[in-house]
This record gives C-alpha cells, sequence and structure tokens, in this order.
C-alpha cells in the first residue's frame, strides 16, 4: 500500500469517526431542543466557521505545503522557523476574529432573520453566535500544529487530536444541553448557547493531544535538524511572502460550504416567505443544512481525508518535476473519491426516508426525507471540488481556486431565491449542486490543461464504478421495497431503522464484493488487499 495511502487511510478513518460521531449526537440533541433549537445551532455555525477559516487565514494547509516543500529539499531548519511564525500569527488572527463575531452578533442575526420573527428571536440568536465565538481563541493555533505535523507526513497527530475534539465537545454539549433544559429548567437558546461554547471545550482538549505528541516527535524533528547540510536562511519577510501565496486560497476551500450555507443563512427564510412557505422556513433550513448535512458530510469525510493527506505526497513530487510520479497520484486520488463516494451517495439517495426516520424521527420524514435525497448528490460534489482544490494547490496552481469559488458563489447567488420561490426549499439544494458543478469542472479543467493531464483511466474506472453502483442501487432497492411491503418505514422509527440496516448492510457487501472480483479494488488502491483475500476468492 503506497504512503499516500496510509496517510489517507489514517486521517479518513479518524475524520470519519469524528464525522460519524458528530452525526450519532444529533440524535438525542435533536429530541432534547427540537426544530426552534436546530434552527439557532445552524445561524450560529455557519458564521463562525467562516470567522475560523479567515482566522487561519488558510495557514495550516498552507504551513503543511510549505513544510513538505523545504523538506524535500532537506531544509528542516526553515519549516521550523515557519511554524514558530505561524504559531504567533495564529494568536493574533484568533483574538481579532473572536472581536469580529462577537460584536457583530446582533447584524448577523438581523440579516439571518425575517421581519415576521420577534425581538426575543433576534437576541436569542445574537446571544448562541457569541457563544461560539469563545473557541476562536484557540482552534487556530491548535490547528497550526496540524498543519506542522501533516507536512511532517505525519497523519497520526490531526486524526487522533481530531476524535478527542469530537469526544470532548460532545460529551460537553449534551451534558450541559440536558443540565439547562432538564435539571434547570431553562430555556432551549440558553441550551444552545452551551451547546455552541462546546466548541471551545473541544479545541482544548484537541490541543492538549497535539502537545503530547509534539513532545514524544520533537528529538525526531531535532535529529533532522541537526542532521541538514544546507538552509536557504529565508528571512521572515521572504518565508510569509511565501506563505501567503499559497495560504490565501486555502482560505476559499476552507470556507467554500459555509459561503453556500451564509448565502442560504441570509436568504432563504426571506424566499419561502415570499413562496408562500414562510411557516415550515425555520425547520426546512435546519433539516437541510443542519440535520441533512450531518448525515451527507460522511462522504464527503472521505474527500475531505484524502485531500488533508495528498497534498504533501503531491506537492513533493511537483516541486521534484516527477511527472509520472505526480499523474499516478492524481489518478490514484480521483479514482479513489470515485470507488468510495459514488456507491455512499447513491446508497443514501436510494435510503434517504429511511435514513432520516431512523435518526430523526418519522413525523413529516415525507417531506424532510425528500430534501435528503435532493440534498445526498451535493456531497458528491462536495468532495470532488474538495480533493480538485487540493490538487491545484499541490501542482503550484492555487491562484484558480478564486475563479471556481467566485464563479460558484455567483451562480448561487444569482439562482438562489428564484430556484426557491419555484422550487421550494429543495430549490436552495438545486442551487448548492448547479454552483459547486460549476466550480468543479472550472478545477478539472485547470489540472488538465496545466501538467497536460489525461482523464482517460478516471473516467474508464468511473464507469464501471458507476455500473456496479447502479447493481448495488437496484438490489438495496429491491430489498427495501420488499421489507416495506411488511412493515412500513414511515410508521415506525424501529421499522425504518431496520431497514436501513440490512439494506445498506447488505448493498455495502455487494459492492465489496463486485469490486474486488473485478479487480477494481487492487487497480486503485495499488495492490491487494489482503484482508477481503482471506475471506474472498477470485473466480
Amino acid at each position: 500500500m503506497s504512503k499516500i495511502l496510509k496517510g489517507t487511510m489514517i486521517l479518513t478513518g479518524a475524520t470519519f469517526l469524528s464525522k460519524f460521531l458528530g452525526m450519532i449526537y444529533t440524535v438525542p440533541f435533536e429530541q432534547m431542543v427540537g426544530p426552534e433549537g436546530m434552527e439557532l445551532y445552524f445561524y450560529a455555525y455557519t458564521p463562525y466557521n467562516i470567522l475560523l477559516s479567515l482566522s487561519t487565514l488558510g495557514v495550516p494547509m498552507a504551513v503543511s505545503k510549505f513544510v513538505s516543500k523545504y523538506n524535500s529539499l532537506e531544509d528542516y531548519q526553515t519549516g521550523r522557523e515557519m511554524f514558530k511564525s505561524g504559531m504567533q500569527l495564529m494568536s493574533i488572527t484568533g483574538v481579532i476574529t473572536f472581536l469580529i463575531l462577537f460584536l457583530s452578533a446582533e447584524p448577523i442575526a438581523q440579516l439571518s432573520l425575517s421581519s415576521e420573527d420577534s425581538e426575543a428571536s433576534f437576541q436569542d440568536t445574537a446571544m448562541v453566535i457569541r457563544m461560539v465565538a469563545f473557541a476562536l481563541l484557540i482552534i487556530p493555533s491548535m490547528s497550526i500544529i496540524r498543519g506542522f505535523f501533516q507536512g511532517n507526513e505525519s497523519m497520526a497527530p490531526t486524526g487522533v487530536s481530531q476524535v478527542v475534539e469530537q469526544i470532548a465537545r460532545i460529551i460537553f454539549l449534551l451534558v450541559s444541553v440536558y443540565i439547562v433544559l432538564y435539571m434547570f429548567e431553562g430555556s432551549i437558546p440558553m441550551a444552545i448557547g452551551f451547546s455552541t461554547f462546546a466548541a471551545f471545550i473541544g479545541g482544548i482538549a484537541s490541543l492538549i493531544v497535539l502537545l503530547v505528541f509534539w513532545k514524544k516527535r520533537k528529538p525526531y524533528l531535532d535529529r533532522q535538524l541537526e542532521a541538514q547540510e544546507y538552509s536557504y536562511n529565508l528571512s521572515k519577510k521572504d518565508m510569509f511572502k511565501e506563505l501567503i501565496s499559497y495560504a490565501g486560497p486555502f482560505v476559499l476551500v476552507g470556507i467554500a460550504t459555509p459561503l453556500y450555507q451564509l448565502i442560504d443563512q441570509f436568504t432563504f427564510k426571506k424566499a419561502m416567505t415570499a413562496a408562500g412557505l414562510g411557516e415550515i422556513s425555520g425547520d426546512s433550513i435546519s433539516a437541510i443544512h443542519v440535520l441533512s448535512h450531518k448525515l451527507v458530510i460522511i462522504p464527503v469525510t472521505l474527500g475531505i481525508g484524502l485531500s488533508l493527506a495528498l497534498l504533501p505526497a503531491i506537492t513533493k513530487s511537483f516541486t521534484k518535476q516527477n511527472m509520472v510520479q505526480l499523474n499516478h497520484q492524481i489518478n490514484q486520488a480521483l479514482q479513489i473519491i470515485a470507488l468510495l463516494i459514488i456507491p455512499a451517495v447513491v446508497g443514501l439517495s436510494v435510503l434517504a426516508y429511511e435514513a432520516y426516520g431512523s435518526f430523526y424521527g418519522v413525523e413529516n420524514v415525507d417531506y424532510y426525507g425528500g430534501l435528503l435525497r435532493w440534498y445526498a448528490p451535493v456531497g458528491l460534489l462536495f468532495a470532488s471540488y474538495t480533493v480538485s482544490a487540493a490538487i491545484l494547490q499541490g501542482i503550484n496552481r492555487q491562484n484558480f481556486a478564486l475563479v471556481s469559488l467566485g464563479s460558484g458563489l455567483f451562480i448561487k447567488l444569482a439562482t438562489n431565491t428564484w430556484f426557491i420561490i419555484l422550487f421550494g426549499a429543495k430549490g436552495s439544494i438545486i442551487s448548492t449542486g448547479l454552483a459547486v458543478f460549476a466550480a468543479l469542472f472550472l478545477n478539472l479543467w485547470k489540472i488538465k490543461s496545466s501538467i497536460h493531464f489525461s482523464y482517460k483511466a478516471v473516467l474508464k474506472r468511473t464507469l464501471l464504478i458507476g455500473i456496479l453502483t447502479t447493481i448495488m442501487g437496484g438490489v438495496v432497492w429491491v430489498i427495501k421495497t420488499g421489507f416495506g411491503l411488511v412493515w412500513n418505514p414511515m410508521d415506525d422509527r424501529l421499522a425504518a431503522l431496520f431497514i436501513l440496516l440490512i439494506s445498506a448492510g447488505l448493498g455495502g457487501v455487494l459492492y465489496m464484493w463486485m469490486s474486488y472480483q473485478t479487480t477494481l479494488l487492487e487497480r486503485i488502491l495499488g495492490g491487494r488487499v489482503r484482508v477481503l483475500d482471506k475471506f474472498l476468492r477470485r473466480r
């Protein structure tokens, strides 16, 4: 198994577990706070995620690329100096963005709600935004350490810290919400305020884990410094100049999803009101961007994990102008995305009603399950866009991210209100899908034109993946329809969960078996899958 794939699996596994936990906790959380609480939660986290990316200025990922580049040139001192300077910079930007979010909470609340909402709703929204702002004081500095480790092709610190951060955040969130609502009989807005403050607690836990890793790895890193024979001796000015040239587009990639969500945050309720659907606008936006997004983000996580592991290896190959290896790495990255995410997205679309009913209850599942079915394919586009942007950064074409993301956001802005008025809540999903597809297409075109990359192998494998996925999707539909004749998943949450587990489990096993028997797995992963060899025999 290649080094890039090992790094991918470590990060993807950790990120998957982190996101899976992030999905599971929404079940008791949604039961405790209801649609009103989920709506407030969305309004707080969208501007927070944007300012979190701005507070880091894309520096953690840029440091990963910077350190990888100079490590490949055997200049470890320059990477270490950049790490120290980056920590200082992140401390400053963290404080600045905390103040911005904390002080602008009321204007953001005014923009998010419609004129039909009460003054109390505005104040509650502003309060939860202020509570989540505290996380900006700690997370930027913590994330720079992750970037440094990734630049040294060490993925475990990032993976472990992500999982610990999520566990600490979820425990604090659920316990605090329970105490506020059931022990002190407090209000839902107050409970949501504590749930958003949990991001700060998670950041502290993650930082502690990273410092433990730093203490263990520092002797090895110090030996690298002692063994190096040459240093480029870049001045601080030159280091930051090069870093910022990398970092700018990373900011855009990091805030791509939150920016699309922010457009919805500022236009969705007003457009739904104009369409005569104002009474269900709050429930609809939380169903799409919180509840459905938690389910869809699982396959997207695969793309995020891959892009994080991919960047140092592609940067190294590009720096050394090893074009054969570079093309192989890009081919492998795109094919892994297709192998893992296409069947996941199709499976989630087929089982959308069962999935939504299992996690969030069967009440109004006909409506909300339909929104999830529309939203699931957007996950494939987001994951592919993330990986394509990482490839662009690896081949030093990161500035093109300005063009692709800008084009996508323009399409979202131009079509969102119009589509919502025409199609209701799912109009915002259609608008997002169209926008992200345009951005992805531009990224893929730029990769092809920059290094004369051929998509022939990717398209050939994707065609086979599509055939196998179609077979799997058909089988899953037959299974769920058959069980549905006996036990209606729309009426019973337990029935929805049973059908979901059986259908998804059998579909996943079938897809894996077909991928193994057709040699698709070993051709994409770069070698025999020994674990499956023990259980399966190829004819």
